[in-house]
């Protein structure tokens, strides 16, 4: 288990034990891991929390036919109209991969104060997924974002995610 007591920084959800993150994290696996039974995104979800609190939690909907449904996305529209705000700086994110570049950048222009996320975007490009290789870290040294990131987060059940998506029978690339 990874310890986030080093990025607990933000707005004071210093309380957050390391099983509250878990917790945020299976939430996001969870989301995901329908997209295994009705195919309605690749194996993507996120989980947003305020003050120890969850905001809101998505998974990704691409194949609803809108290719700007990813998790990320979906979890901060989510967040946003609950919390009648853009500005979601007392939040932080959960994502059980890292976020493509149009994700980074929402994470950005939402202006998340910390990213926890599981696999690398590499992961998803293995599998086939469309994804422009570039990392979070180096569009965080392009940006004036204040975003923290902790990669890797319980990586063995975001990985176990990824693989089960990779055994399905009919799987949609894109």
């Amino acid at each position: 288990m990874s310890d986030l007591s080093n990025l607990s920084d933000l707005s004071d959800p210093s309380d957050l034990s390391d099983k509250l993150n878990e917790k945020f994290m299976q939430l996001a696996i969870a989301a995901a891991r329908k997209n295994l039974r009705d195919l309605s995104g690749g194996p993507f979800g996120a989980c947003i929390v305020r003050e120890g609190q969850v905001v809101a939690v998505a998974r990704n909907l691409v194949l609803k036919k809108d290719a700007t449904c990813h998790a990320e996305i979906n979890a901060i529209r989510a967040a946003s109209r609950k919390l009648r705000t853009f500005d979601l700086s007392e939040c932080r994110i959960y994502s059980t991969t890292e976020p493509c570049p149009m994700c980074f950048a929402a994470i950005h222009w939402a202006r998340l104060g910390l990213l926890v996320y599981g696999t690398s975007i590499d992961d998803a490009k293995r599998l086939g997924f469309n994804e422009l290789a570039v990392s979070n870290a180096t569009l965080l040294a392009l940006s004036s974002a204040k975003l923290r990131i902790f990669a890797g987060y319980m990586l063995d059940d975001c990985r176990a995610l990824l693989r089960d998506w990779d055994k399905l029978k009919y799987k949609p690339v894109y």
